[in-house]
Formats: structure tokens, C-alpha cells, sequence
């Protein structure tokens, strides 16, 4: 899983990637694509921070209404410079550029009718978890301690404008589900500390470089401290008044998208924008009922293989019970999903021929939001290789965290999946930053998705109950269709949503709840894995029938990451072009 970005389809260049050819850049094009670039990272500074670009560690993204009204012109205004420039002449590669940043503009501006902004906090993060950015920050310095510094004296004037958001949100009706929002107050309470120093901020000053002399860093522990106290934690509490005697009570029972203000046509937006297709959710509601079946009958397949003699649903509490199948503390949990990177790692070269240069780490989620989390997530590298990729692992409750779930997961989140989808986004030559950092989603997630299958032909899933695993995991991606969409477009309630999920997926109850409530918490977006992963499978297939013994899987894998995240229509058109290119070559 990754935070998505904007983008669905739109007629594309043909002929990708367009960067590896040589045509000229038009300088008026990518201009605007610089001064845009860095308008996102001065708006964001976390976006900034989490690209590796230092200048803005001292502060965080300006939340006030006046502020969002300014962006959401200047996205108006970028779009109008665009328009400004005549596509027709330009190249290939501009061409693709110019229709993918068209893309994305168009997106936000027609988002903006639906005022996310007045919905700042989910259960799965927010101004509750503020800390997290420390991750990722370099803390080589004492400049960069003392602009961690700055941002927790900035705190306070942050999260008093996340309580007008959260005003406007109730004026406006446009309030999260209830039973999300019941998670937030144990996350806040997390920060309300008495001892400073038990602060999740103060983490950084447990640990300093050999090169920051004892003196300073005494000076900036007691800063530290000063500062949690008399500006950080009051802050807190404050923000947990508002919301657990205010905001909490007045947050909406039902848990539909269509139940927001304008919803039906927030959802429907929704469906297009991750999917990067003009799928209903009534469409997308059949595809996941026959995926579904199909997928329940190949379970079937490998539950005889594995010698099971009960029925599906009594392997599946035999998979989610039986302790062998569970490590017994996170420690044990963390050396395995380090152990089996490692086992992963050497097999990449059988089904790529190229093998991005960044590295990538494996590190447990934080304790403080590992109970309301997902099972993992990936957190791309730096854009300019300063940092790099990390595969984030849950290990809270390892009793729940099944060890055949771990292979196909792996896959996905680390390598091949998205670390490669990124790395391989940051080698693309030539291209402009925002294209070298996109995030389609149903692109990345498919990619994701897709990668776990990959899988086999590395040779991890001998092992049934792995290969049991891996159809969980899909399962679930196909469970997505129909619960999201019976959830936001069908009128299904939360339990119904669950007990399909447990009916039709292995998946423990921790992580079924979870999921679940991250679908009512961002609808649509999971609707975006199993369709991306359909179609690159379904170009696959195409490559492979069209050119028989000419086929070269990992020649295709390269082809498919050598774009970029695109689009689905894009990518298609790409692997089209590709697959007439290799027929024409002798």
C-alpha cells in the first residue's frame, strides 16, 4: 500500500517510453513543470521532507482556509498556463508530459467541489501522528535538530487550524464515519504526555550523530523538552477537548460516501480517479463477484493439495488458529520479514533483466499507530537517492500476523513491487520531476499486486500453504471490489462488508476490521489493485500470444516499468507499441 497520488485515463502519446528518445524539451512546458514542482514542495514542506529536499524541515503545510483558497487558484491558474501552450507542436515526450500533468490538474481542480479539507483527520492518520515525518528526516546535524525544533513550536498554530477545518466540516455536514473516528482519541491521548521525554517528538533526541559535540546536544535535549512541554503537549490537549467533547459526538452513524454532501457523485468520482478507468461501481461490483468465484475455486485446488479434508471455511479458521503458522513476538515477526527479503532478493534477476540502483530497508511501523494500521506499507526513497526505500512491517499482535501471508506481502510492498515501481520511476532520464515521482494508482497498486505473482516464477510459492497465501492475498484484492462498492454505492453495512470478507479470505479478524475501516475511511481507492493488476496481466497474456516464441518475460516486466506510473490507457498503448516493435525485429 502507498498514498496515492492523482491520475486516470486520458488520451496519452502512443509510443513510450517517450524519454528515451531524443527529441527536444519545449522550455515554456518544462518551465511550468519546474515552477510547479517546487510550488508543491514550498505548499507541502512533509511532501518536501519526505522527497529528501531539506529547505523546508521547519515547517508544516499552511492549513488555514485563506491558504487552501490560494492553492486551489494557483491550480486553476496552472492549468490555464498549460492550456497556453499549443500540444501539437510539441514532441512525444512532451506530449505524454503535457497529458499527464493536464491529468492531474484537471483531477484537483474537479475535486475541489467536494472540500476534502473539511474532513483533516482519519483514523489512520493526521495531526495526531505528526511525529511520523521524523522517519524520514536526516538528523545528521545540529541545523537539523534545531529545525525539528522549529516545527514543534509551529504545532500548536497547526493543529488550531485543524479544528476550523474540522468547524467548517460540521457546518457543512461533511463529517467522518463515527465509527472510525472512535480509534482517533487513543492517538491523541498518545501525545498528551507528562514526561517530555516520552514524547514520540523527542525521539530523535535519544540518538545523535558522533559528530554533534556533547555540549550541543545537551543544549538541544533541554530546548527539546522546554518546548514539548510548554508548546507541543498543551497543544494536544486542547485539540483532545475539541474532538472528544465536540467533533466526536457529531460525527455521522452511516458510513457510505453517498451519504456525504454531493456523494453519489463523489463516489462515482472516486471509481474513475483510482481506477484510471470509466468503470461504474455497479461494473466494478460484478468484476469483483467473478473474481471471487474464480479464485475460490483454485483455493479449493490447493487445499486438497495441501491435504486439508475439511471444508474451505474450516481451513480457513485452521489457517488463521493454528500456532504454528504465527511467530511468537515482534522480534521473532521482524527477523523473519528480514530473513525472507534477503531470501527474495537474488531471485529478482529471473524475471528482470534491469534492477533499480536504489536500496531499500525493512523497519516495523510505529507503535503508536501499528494497532489502526495496515498489515504494511512502503515508503518510497528519497528523489534524489539520499535515502532509501523502506518496507514497513506491522508487529503489533504478532499472535495475528500468519507467516504464509508473508511471501506474497513482501512481494508486494518491497521488491518487486513497489520499491522497483519507484526506484525504476526515479531512473526515467530526462523526465520532469512530477512524472519521475507519480503515483497512479491502479498502476502502482496493480503493479503491486501483479508483482505477488510473480512470485511463482521466482520459485517462492513451492510451499502451499505460501502458495495458499498468495490466492488469500488476491482473494482479498477481489473481496475489495465488491465490499467497497457494496459499502459506498449498495447500502451494505459495516458487518455485512466483514463477514463477506472472513467468508471469502483467510485473512486474520485484526486485519479484516482494519481493512474494512480503511475502505469506509477512503473510498474507492481500493477498488484501484485488482483492476490495475487485470490488465497488466491481460497484457501479458496479449504479449505472450501475439508474440509467441519471442516472448521474454523479463523483457516485458522491464517494458512495463519503464514508463513510469501512468495511466492504464497509457501503459496499454505502450506495451501495444512495444509488442509491434518486437515483431518487427529480426
Amino acid at each position: 500500500m502507498f498514498r496515492p497520488l492523482l491520475l486516470a485515463a486520458l488520451t496519452l502519446a502512443a509510443v513510450l517510453p517517450a524519454h528515451a528518445q531524443t527529441s527536444a524539451q519545449n522550455p515554456t512546458l518544462h518551465k511550468l513543470f519546474a515552477d510547479e514542482w517546487e510550488r508543491g514542495l514550498r505548499e507541502s514542506p512533509e511532501n518536501a521532507s519526505y522527497n529528501g529536499d531539506p529547505r523546508f524541515n521547519d515547517r508544516w503545510t499552511d492549513f488555514s482556509l485563506s491558504a487552501i483558497a490560494i492553492r486551489q487558484e494557483e491550480d486553476r491558474a496552472a492549468l490555464e498556463k498549460l492550456h497556453a501552450i499549443d500540444r501539437k507542436t510539441l514532441s512525444a515526450a512532451d506530449q505524454l508530459d503535457y497529458d499527464t500533468f493536464e491529468w492531474n490538474l484537471q483531477r484537483s481542480i474537479e475535486r475541489q467541489k467536494f472540500h476534502e479539507y473539511q474532513q483533516p483527520i482519519s483514523h489512520q492518520g493526521g495531526p495526531q501522528t505528526a511525529d511520523g515525518i521524523a522517519e524520514v528526516l536526516p538528523f545528521a546535524t545540529v541545523k537539523d535538530y534545531q529545525d525539528w525544533l522549529k516545527r514543534l513550536q509551529a504545532l500548536p498554530r497547526t493543529l488550531d487550524q485543524v479544528v476550523v477545518l474540522m468547524q467548517e466540516g460540521v457546518k457543512a455536514g461533511n463529517l467522518p464515519p463515527r465509527v472510525l473516528m472512535q480509534r482517533v482519541p487513543a492517538q491523541i491521548a498518545g501525545q498528551v504526555v507528562d514526561d517530555p521525554a516520552k514524547s514520540a517528538f523527542y525521539k530523535p533526541f535519544l540518538k545523535f550523530p558522533d559528530s554533534i559535540a556533547q555540549a550541543d546536544r545537551d543544549k538541544l535535549q533541554a530546548e527539546a523538552r522546554r518546548v514539548i512541554a510548554s508548546d507541543v503537549v498543551p497543544a494536544y490537549r486542547k485539540l483532545q477537548t475539541y474532538f472528544n467533547e465536540e467533533y466526536l459526538p457529531k460525527t455521522r452513524e452511516s458510513i457510505a460516501a453517498t451519504d456525504l454532501p454531493d456523494g453519489k457523485a463523489y463516489y462515482d468520482f472516486l471509481a474513475r480517479y483510482y481506477t484510471t478507468t470509466d468503470l461504474t461501481a455497479e461494473q466494478i461490483h460484478a468484476i469483483g463477484l467473478k473474481e471471487v468465484a474464480r479464485i475460490r475455486a483454485e483455493m479449493e485446488k490447493v487445499k486438497t493439495q495441501a491435504g486439508f479434508k475439511g471444508t474451505l471455511a474450516e481451513f480457513f479458521a485452521y489457517l488463521r488458529s493454528d500456532p504454528k503458522f504465527f511467530h511468537k513476538t515482534p522480534d521473532e515477526l521482524l527477523t523473519a520479514y528480514r530473513a525472507l527479503s534477503k531470501r527474495i532478493d537474488p531471485e529478482l534477476v529471473k524475471v528482470f533483466k534491469t534492477i533499480p540502483r536504489l536500496p531499500y530497508g525493512v523497519r516495523p511501523i510505529p507503535d503508536n499507530i501499528a494497532p489502526d494500521t495496515t498489515t504494511a506499507y512502503y515508503q518510497p526513497g528519497a528523489s534524489d537517492g539520499t535515502r532509501p526505500g523502506y518496507y514497513y512491517v506491522n508487529l503489533y499482535k504478532p499472535e495475528v500476523r500468519p507467516t504464509w501471508e508473508m511471501v506474497p506481502l513482501s512481494l508486494h510492498e518491497a521488491v518487486p513491487g513497489h520499491h522497483f515501481q519507484f526506484a525504476r520511476g526515479l531512473e526515467i532520464p530526462d523526465a520532469p520531476m512530477f512524472r519521475r515521482t507519480a503515483y497512479f494508482v491502479a498502476y502502482g497498486e496493480g503493479w503491486g499486486l501483479y508483482a505477488e505473482q510473480l512470485g511463482f516464477e521466482m520459485g517462492l510459492y513451492d510451499d502451499p500453504y505460501d502458495h495458499f497465501g498468495q490466492l488469500v492475498y488476491e482473494m482479498w484484492r477481489a473481496v475489495r471490489l465488491v465490499v467497497d462498492t457494496g459499502m459506498h454505492a449498495k447500502g451494505w453495512s459495516r458487518e455485512r462488508a466483514i463477514a463477506y470478507f472472513k467468508d471469502n479470505a483467510a485473512k486474520t479478524e485484526q486485519d479484516i476490521v482494519n481493512e474494512i475501516d480503511r475502505y469506509i475511511g477512503t473510498p474507492g481507492q481500493a477498488l484501484a489493485y485488482k483492476i490495475g493488476q487485470m490488465k497488466i496481466s491481460e497484457l501479458r497474456t496479449r504479449a505472450q500470444r501475439e508474440l509467441g516464441p519471442k516472448f521474454d518475460l523479463r523483457e516485458y516486466n522491464d517494458a512495463v516499468l519503464e514508463t513510469g506510473s501512468v495511466p492504464l490507457e497509457a501503459l496499454e498503448k505502450h506495451i501495444d507499441a512495444w509488442i509491434s516493435a518486437r515483431k518487427a525485429a529480426k
